[in-house]
Parts: structure tokens; sequence; C-alpha cells
């Protein structure tokens, strides 16, 4: 799905159902990076058991209604989809530590940069990019470096979560550009159920070659986890999803880095976590810069809400 540019159109008021729906969607987002860092399990068995239950209920259904279409996929489909899955499992593999070691402030922020990865690896294909765009990545690219500076003069945990933040923000452009490749052949039932089936089988190995733990939690802690799916997969993405009916893409992607203040708000008031001061001018200018990227993007940039956080 790719943002087209704005005009007087996409910026129109969408009817009030679906502005309640995105507004229900941006909360769901928002809660995902709190509730993972709330979450008293490994980072990697969090982010296999969100994707596990994710894939068992949305396979459950394209298994029933999807049934043909999954057997008439080629290889090349299946290899496709595939690939998406695992850059799908790396994204989480890094995103979801991040909350761990960095703030929740700072890490949602920085997998943000998902926009800037996506503009480079569309420059890297051969498109061409608005001056704006890459003005907006300069100054996205600027404030990320303003964060890392600050962050590591407060500990080495700190910046590790911000480069792993960085990192879930590559691996989503690339999740999402393969994507856009897959959907070209495939629904996105169909789609969406391969690939979080591999992105889960992705993550099982990581857990299991890495040691953590996939049970003995704490009933908070199972409670937590299966909030992170509802909010993030069912009253987050999916929703957004449904608003595209009534909004355009670029307004929807907007909308979405509403994600990173909603984020650190959540986690001040339930957390009692705040951004540091030094890291401040970081956040707001990687921000700025994210919103400039979106609004300069056009069908040479996929800047569609991802699947993801």
């Amino acid at each position: 799905m790719s943002a087209p540019p704005l005009t007087e159109e996409s910026l129109a008021l969408p009817p009030a159902r679906d502005a309640g729906l995105l507004i229900v969607a941006l909360a769901g987002v928002s809660a995902s990076g709190p509730l993972m860092a709330a979450t008293v399990a490994p980072a990697l068995a969090i982010a296999f058991w969100r994707n596990a239950l994710g894939a068992g209920l949305t396979g459950a259904l394209t298994v029933i209604r999807n049934r043909a279409e999954l057997a008439s996929l080629d290889r090349r489909g299946w290899l496709t989809a595939g690939f998406a899955g695992l850059l799908l499992a790396l994204h989480f593999g890094t995103w979801v530590p991040a909350v761990k070691y960095t703030s929740v402030a700072s890490a949602t922020a920085l997998v943000a940069t998902q926009s800037v990865f996506s503009g480079i690896l569309a420059a890297l294909g051969g498109r061409r990019l608005p001056r704006a765009a890459w003005l907006g990545m300069a100054t996205a690219i600027a404030g990320t470096a303003l964060i890392a500076g600050a962050d590591f003069g407060v500990s080495g945990r700190s910046l590790l979560g911000d480069l792993l933040a960085l990192l879930g923000g590559f691996f989503a452009a690339g999740y999402v550009t393969t994507g856009s490749s897959a959907r070209r052949t495939m629904s996105a039932a169909t789609y969406t159920t391969i690939c979080y089936t591999v992105c889960s089988l992705g993550l099982l190995a990581a857990c299991l070659v890495g040691g953590q733990s996939l049970a003995g939690y704490s009933m908070r802690a199972w409670v937590l986890i299966a909030l992170v799916t509802l909010c993030a997969q069912l009253f987050g993405h999916t929703l957004f999803n449904v608003v595209l009916r009534s909004m355009s893409a670029t307004l929807v992607s907007l909308a979405i880095l509403i994600e990173t203040p909603g984020a650190a708000l959540i986690a001040y008031l339930w957390l009692h976590q705040s951004p540091r001061i030094s890291a401040l001018p970081g956040l707001i200018l990687l921000f700025a810069g994210l919103v400039v990227v979106v609004r300069a993007s056009s069908r040479s940039i996929e800047a569609a809400p991802p699947d993801l956080d």
C-alpha cells in the first residue's frame, strides 16, 4: 500500500464512525510498547507469543475462507511471503528487546524510522524521491544521532536499546517492501497468515536457541501478552486497514506517527517512565523529520501503516 501526496481531498474529514475507529487504533498501538515493557517475561518470548496468537487467529479464518487460494499459490508466492515473515521476525526480535533496554519513548520513536529506511530502499531501487523527503530523512537522522548521544552518556544498556530499535525500523522497512511485492499475487488474509506463521516459527527457533523460557510466567504476564496481541493486532493495525475505506493512506500514515507521543504518555502515566531531558531535542527533531518524510511521500515511498508494533 503506497501513500499518495497530500491533497485537500486526502485530508478531508472522514466519516465519524471511522474517525472513532482510528482513535481506537491509535490507542491500541500506543499501548503496545508500554505493555511489553511492563511484561515480566523474556523479550523474545513476548515477541513469539504475540505473533503466534495472531497467527492462530488469522490462520483459522484463512484456512476456512481461503483454502483454495492457499492451494493455488506458486513457489514464488510462498517464498516471497515467507521471506517477509523472516524480516518480520527480525523486526520483533530487535524491537521488543529495545523497549526493555531503553525508554519506551526512545524505542518507539526510533523504530518509527521505518519510513526513513523505506525511502532509502526506494531510492536504492531506482525511484526518485522528492527533495522534501530527503530533507525529512536528514532531519530524522540528526534527531536519531542526538537521541543516541544522550543515551550514550547515560548507559551502554540504553544505547543498545536505541540500536536495537533502529534495527527494528530497518527490518520493518524490509518487511513492508517485500510484503508489497507479495500482496500483488495474494489476498491480505493469505499473506498475513503465511507471514505471521513464518515469523512465529522464526521467533520460536530464536527462543529455543537462546534458552528463553516460553512458559512459567505469572498470570499478570499472560494477561499483558494477551493485551499486547489484542491492542496491537486486533484493535490496532486491523482497524487501520478498516479505516482506509474512507481515509487516504497518507492521512492514516500521518496519524500512526501519534503512536510515538502516545506511547510516551502511557509509559509516563502507567510506568512512571519519563523521557530524559537530554533526549528531548532529539525526539522532537526525529518526530518532525518523520512527519516531513510521510507528508512528502509519493507512490515511490512505502509509507503505509505497517502490521507491526
